[in-house]
């Protein structure tokens, strides 16, 4: 059997690596425009801020590797066309500028996505960059060390783990926001002390302006300039646009493939496309969420690693289903923590819930412990079933443990009452005698009782 995946970051590498060991007499063929493979996206930004020095490490695995597997890998191969009546692609060598066409038995897409451009940035200045790639990484951290000034436009996760990078190497940041705090997918409680806490903990390095836009960049050959909408004029030596992502959908649209309600390729829990030996998995597919069972697209590399998996089973022929997110999350800004899973109070009142919540800060663990700290915590249920929907954490304690405890909790489908009964470890080191989500459970129990 011939298998060719188009794409060799996250699913794309996955599915290679598990389909080698469930099929080992099959043929495998991965076609990137990539200069890499098999890389680690999410730890570009510490690469950039100096954690580590050798960008090689974020290799997970190298061309050579994988071709000692038997996994044959393409890289500088642009995929033109899918003819899936002919079962076959049309592929472009970028270097030799040659074209062929490749015949597979199953197609994998894992074309991952890429970075929204608005228009301001759709230009020839030299300096401005988007975070998508290994290449763009390393870019970014060359530029970065003759820079002095950054723009940063947006702020959402990746933005925010930048900016802590351009911190530590001691750069001032302007980051432009159009929405009235950074991190806008918490609920503003949140928000708003993330924010806070990168201008009090910034060396003065750090200046955000919300509610605003870029409208154009400035410059003769390199940008120099940032001009907003609300009239402010930036000095810079570089941009970063972090303006939110989309699917890479255009191959498979033109193939006849259906895409979902979310503009990311629809596929079922075996990430099957409309199309026979034709899957989709990773950033390029669309998700169905845990909770409200309707399709969303949430781009992550933990969900891309899992829906590769289930994508080789289904390739080698087994029979294994990706039941959905919960778009749990987290990323840090020094020593802050910020995490969530499931909805947000705001998400849940969209999608029609009779949500209520609360917030409450508490300590992580014992107060005499020397390494106690503090964390706010915010739960979210339904009022009528009191059905758990979603939490957030945020703090220099330990967010992340509580809200990794309640997305388990999510996947079930507890209730705020038995979530209060959960029999959490404890001793002064790691925790309060009572839990702070525990404590949270009581509280919000008592305001779904009137």
């Amino acid at each position: 059997m011939k298998i060719i995946i188009i794409g060799g970051v996250a699913a794309g590498a996955k599915t290679a690596a598990k389909t080698r060991r469930s099929l080992p007499d099959s043929e495998i063929h991965i076609y990137t425009k990539d200069n890499f493979v098999s890389y680690s996206a999410c730890g570009m930004p510490y690469y950039i801020a100096g954690d580590f020095q050798d960008w090689h490490k974020l290799l997970i695995r190298s061309v050579e590797e994988f071709e000692k597997s038997g996994i044959h890998i393409h890289t500088r191969h642009l995929v033109t066309k899918i003819l899936p009546a002919d079962k076959k692609i049309a592929v472009r060598d970028l270097d030799k500028d040659e074209w062929s066409l490749v015949e597979y038995d199953k197609l994998v897409i894992a074309t991952g996505a890429e970075a929204n451009l608005p228009d301001f940035a759709k230009c020839e200045l030299k300096n401005v960059f988007t975070l998508r790639t290994l290449d763009d990484g390393i870019k970014i951290r060359e530029a970065m060390s003759k820079a002095d000034n950054i723009t940063m436009v947006g702020g959402g996760y990746i933005a925010v783990e930048l900016v802590e990078a351009f911190v530590k190497n001691n750069k001032k940041v302007t980051l432009i926001e159009r929405s009235p705090y950074i991190l806008s997918m918490f609920d503003e409680e949140m928000s708003v002390v993330a924010q806070n806490y990168v201008l009090e903990n910034s060396n003065n390095l750090v200046k955000i302006i919300n509610n605003d836009t870029v409208c154009e960049l400035v410059g003769d050959n390199t940008v120099k300039d940032v001009i907003t909408s609300q009239g402010y004029g930036i000095d810079t030596d570089m941009v970063i646009v972090s303006a939110g992502v989309k699917p890479v959908v255009d191959l498979a649209k033109d193939a006849g493939i259906q895409l979902g309600i979310t503009g990311a390729i629809k596929v079922n829990s075996r990430m099957e496309t409309n199309l026979q030996d034709v899957y989709a998995c990773g950033d390029c597919a669309e998700k169905i969420n845990m909770i409200t069972n309707a399709p969303v697209w949430i781009p992550l590399g933990s969900t891309a690693n899992k829906e590769g998996r289930v994508a080789a089973i289904n390739v080698s022929g087994g029979v294994e289903d990706f039941e959905g997110v919960l778009g749990s999350a987290v990323l840090r800004y020094k020593d802050l923590n910020i995490s969530r899973t499931g909805l947000t109070e705001k998400e849940a009142i969209k999608q029609g819930f009779d949500a209520s919540s609360v917030v409450i800060t508490k300590r992580d663990k014992a107060g005499y412990m020397p390494e106690e700290k503090d964390v706010t915590l915010k739960l979210v249920a339904d009022r009528r079933s009191h059905k758990l929907l979603g939490a957030q954490a945020i703090g220099t304690g330990d967010a992340d443990k509580r809200v990794n405890t309640v997305a388990l909790g999510l996947i079930q489908g507890v209730t705020v009452e038995e979530l209060m009964d959960v029999d959490l470890t404890y001793a002064p080191p790691f925790s309060t005698s009572i839990d702070i989500l525990i404590s949270a459970a009581r509280i919000l129990k008592g305001k779904l009782n009137g």
